[in-house]
């Protein structure tokens, strides 16, 4: 950081070569994805109809690090990697607060949120294997996006169930996935068993994430040369995102900082992991005393009123039992504005490192996420995503608690996504029209 700017860049040369796997580094092993007729741990032949290859060596590796191919390396670089690091100035100075507030820059992909940086090696390695097909759920649109671009770039289709409340309310993220070349269909659709099982039930069903999974799963099961890929959850996916904190602690020490608290928003837990797991395991090894605080919205508590126990990751129960926290499969999320966190559970490694309080988790409502949505368009003249409000929502509170202890407190969190496809929401918010759930 020269002469007191406010961006820290990096060069293309320190792009991350490897990504960090956390798994050898947790405090007690993690608790293995269990068979849900004899509860016994399963191998990698149940999840091969599935997953290709490489996905499921990754997903049971322990190795601490795996190496990022070049083909890979050279698409981050496309997609604008590694991205910049700023510090929000003028947001401290309309918290007045003497916490020093950063923010890492993971808007500036194509498809404008952090989600490449998983989607392209799942492609790629799809790719190198022969599958010609992905299939996958979203949330807000953000991860089916993301696939689409990622599958266009390696030649492959993609088929994509998003959940219908955001199939309604996001219409031009749909838009841009088919711009990349992907089928999309509300979900729950008619175009599998499971969807048409929920239509039966309730026609009007405003789905969600785990219902969107079913159906993926489906799709890939019974499609031809078809594999299924996930936006998050499972930890090949959240190993994949710990290029951003990689990046991010480098840059901290570039600008002669140690964070005192790192944020994230969690949904499944993708972008908090990638955000903070690099910084988490200097915690463990002793070398920072960094605190980590997951934000979710109030209306879908996982972490904060969840149970930690088995459970399918889907609601058709179509998934291996995952230990994690979660609301139950059931659940169904209220039709809140942040798609990308309407899940019922979280990831099996966030959720153990919140169970050994290595992690903090709070909850905000959606009304005052949006406020800090809009106060940081105001300072710092970004958008956010509602997903990302939550992020802010935490790191404000944060610099307020240090402006209250007059503790002048280094604040880093993860700007995963920007809302310029979200505009809908910030219009109901600024019209006084918004709810709570």
């Amino acid at each position: 950081m020269e002469n007191g700017s406010p961006k820290i860049v990096l060069g293309v040369d320190e792009l991350p070569r490897s990504y960090y796997n956390i798994l050898p580094d947790l405090p007690v092993p993690l608790p293995p994805p269990l068979n849900p007729s004899t509860h016994e741990p399963i191998g990698p032949e149940a999840l091969a109809p599935i997953f290709p290859k490489e996905i499921i060596r990754q997903e049971m590796s322990t190795n601490r690090y795996e190496p990022i191919p070049e083909e890979i390396r050279e698409a981050y670089l496309l997609l604008g990697r590694p991205t910049p690091l700023y510090r929000a100035r003028r947001l401290e100075s309309f918290l007045r607060t003497p916490a020093r507030i950063y923010y890492k820059r993971e808007d500036l992909s194509p498809v404008g949120s952090h989600k490449p940086n998983t989607a392209v090696p799942q492609a790629y390695y799809a790719m190198r294997e022969g599958v010609e097909r992905l299939a996958t759920e979203t949330g807000a649109g953000q991860w089916g996006s993301a696939l689409a671009y990622a599958t266009n770039y390696f030649g492959l289709k993609c088929t994509v169930f998003m959940v219908r409340v955001s199939y309604d309310q996001k219409p031009y993220r749909k838009y841009l996935m088919e711009l990349f070349g992907a089928e999309v269909f509300p979900s729950p659709s008619d175009r599998t068993k499971t969807g048409r099982r929920f239509l039966e039930n309730d026609g009007h069903n405003p789905g969600s994430l785990g219902i969107a999974i079913s159906e993926a799963l489906e799709a890939a099961v019974t499609g031809t040369n078809t594999k299924y890929s996930l936006g998050s959850v499972l930890n090949h996916v959240l190993m994949h995102q710990t290029v951003i904190g990689q990046e991010t602690l480098r840059q901290l020490e570039l600008a002669d900082e140690t964070p005192d608290v790192m944020v994230g928003s969690v949904g499944g837990g993708s972008n908090f992991a990638g955000f903070t797991f690099p910084a988490i395991r200097e915690r463990l090894r002793g070398k920072l005393d960094t605190r980590f605080v997951a934000v979710e919205p109030e209306s879908i508590p996982s972490l904060t009123k969840g149970r930690y126990e088995y459970d399918f990751g889907d609601t058709a129960e179509m998934t291996p039992l995952l230990k994690m926290y979660t609301l139950g499969h059931a659940f169904v999320p209220p039709r809140i504005h942040a798609g990308g966190l309407r899940y019922h559970g979280a990831a099996p490694t966030v959720s153990l490192l919140l169970d050994h309080g290595i992690v903090e988790a709070r909850a905000f409502n959606q009304i005052s996420t949006f406020e800090a949505g809009e106060i940081f368009a105001k300072t710092e003249g970004l958008i956010p995503a509602p997903e990302t409000c939550h992020a802010i929502k935490g790191a404000m509170e944060l610099a307020l608690d240090a402006k209250r202890t007059n503790e002048p407190r280094v604040i880093a969190f993860n700007f995963s996504g920007h809302g310029l496809l979200d505009l809908e929401g910030y219009a109901q918010y600024r019209a006084g029209t918004l709810r709570e759930n």
